[in-house]
């Protein structure tokens, strides 16, 4: 059956897999069923916010220049301000928060994730899902962490601190 140029049975798939993607995430919708006050804080005071926080914005601005969506732009400078980070770096493991972009090969970036867990930094793994090697490392580093790690669909943060091994899709 045709429908407007496309199958029916293509659109409806697609929809298929977008609803199974968002039925696990619910739960967490506003930071509801996350049963961390540190990652139900994360979620209420960055990740909901729309604009970004008084203070230095750098971060955003190094994002936007490399093509990262303005959204996501703002909730990782509001991270970076709200968890109190002095400094950020990009492609690189040296800093509180290190930011991993797609622009590092797979092997580059499972050696920026442990480099960072070693020296106890945060990591945003940007584009989590861009492609099926990138999703598939990603499910291994999660599994390998040590501790808390946050899915946010744009990027996905690896925190090594004193947070116990949880993981969080929302």
């Amino acid at each position: 059956m045709d429908w407007h140029g496309h199958r029916l049975h293509i659109r409806l798939s697609g929809r298929v897999a977008e609803l199974r993607s968002r039925l696990p995430r619910a739960r967490y919708f506003r930071g509801h069923g996350v049963h961390s006050p540190f990652v139900y804080d994360l979620v209420r005071r960055v990740f909901m916010r729309r604009e970004l926080f008084a203070g230095d914005r750098r971060l955003y601005e190094e994002l936007l220049a490399r093509g990262a969506e303005p959204r996501r732009a703002v909730q990782l400078q509001n991270l970076l301000i709200h968890c109190g980070y002095a400094t950020f770096g990009m492609d690189r493991a040296d800093a509180d928060l290190c930011i991993a972009t797609c622009d590092l090969d797979l092997g580059a970036t499972a050696r920026l994730v442990a480099d960072a867990a070693a020296a106890g930094h945060t990591v945003a793994l940007l584009s989590p899902y861009a492609d099926r090697d990138r999703q598939a490392l990603c499910r291994q580093l999660i599994a390998a962490h040590r501790s808390t790690t946050v899915d946010n669909r744009g990027y996905l943060l690896f925190f090594n601190n004193y947070l116990p091994k949880q993981h969080f899709r929302l």
